[in-house]
């Protein structure tokens, strides 16, 4: 499963790509803001691999100019209340302060709650991470009722919160992806071995956003439309 968006790719975590995410995850740049600060072993990082390559999950490493650069996710997904718990990290050091990981979160929110109808999306974060705090902020997220005292603390994000406090960030966004701002999802033949891939193929028709649908040797596209182009479909 791939998608496309603000020049950004967003790829379904493959076994082949598991050691690379093992390094990035293992770095003090990353595991320092984690609540599991463990060395992960190569053994741990299959047997977790294969405990979330299923349809209650979705990992997906992102892409900028061609590079693969971190993971952005989706966990214990419930496909009735249309929620998940989300996490992003960004394993290379020279994107970490940069505007990608903008661009990486608000593709994957745009897309969540516009293209395919998601309600709520929650993040988990250290007490102590003030600057993850801040990013989630200004993506919207609100602090959990309760979560003051505790150290990994939860946030909720809802289209409604998103729309707006995200207003500034996406206007940026769009002035630097151009014409780049519709998605393009394709659900490959290995996604509905998972059984994910037939999930999501269920959202796009539930929503009734515009789109387009194309089966190429690929697998099935779903091609974001702006509503004066569902004339010409």
């Amino acid at each position: 499963m791939k998608f496309f968006k603000y020049g950004i790719t967003l790829e379904r975590l493959r076994e082949e790509d598991i050691e690379l995410v093992r390094q990035w995850r293992n770095s003090d740049l990353v595991r320092m803001s984690m609540n599991y600060r463990e060395i992960i072993s190569p053994e741990k990082q299959r047997e977790w691999f294969n405990s979330i390559n299923n349809v209650n999950f979705h990992y997906v490493i992102f892409q900028y100019q061609g590079e693969k650069i971190g993971l952005l996710n989706d966990k214990n997904i419930d496909w009735e209340t249309l929620s998940s718990e989300t996490g992003i990290f960004v394993g290379r050091p020279e994107f970490y302060h940069s505007f990608v990981p903008y661009l990486v979160s608000v593709a994957g929110i745009e897309t969540m709650f516009y293209f395919m109808g998601w309600k709520k999306q929650y993040a988990h974060v250290l007490r102590t991470n003030a600057n993850a705090i801040k990013y989630n902020l200004e993506l919207g997220y609100k602090l959990c009722e309760g979560q003051e005292g505790i150290d990994h603390q939860r946030y909720e994000l809802t289209r409604e919160s998103f729309d707006q406090t995200a207003g500034k960030i996406r206007k940026m966004i769009r002035s630097v992806a151009g014409s780049d701002a519709r998605c393009k999802f394709l659900i490959e033949p290995a996604d509905y071995k998972t059984g994910i891939g037939q999930k999501f193929e269920d959202l796009f028709i539930r929503n009734l956003i515009p789109h387009k649908r194309e089966e190429t040797s690929e697998g099935i596209w779903y091609l974001e439309l702006y509503e004066n182009e569902t004339q010409q479909v």
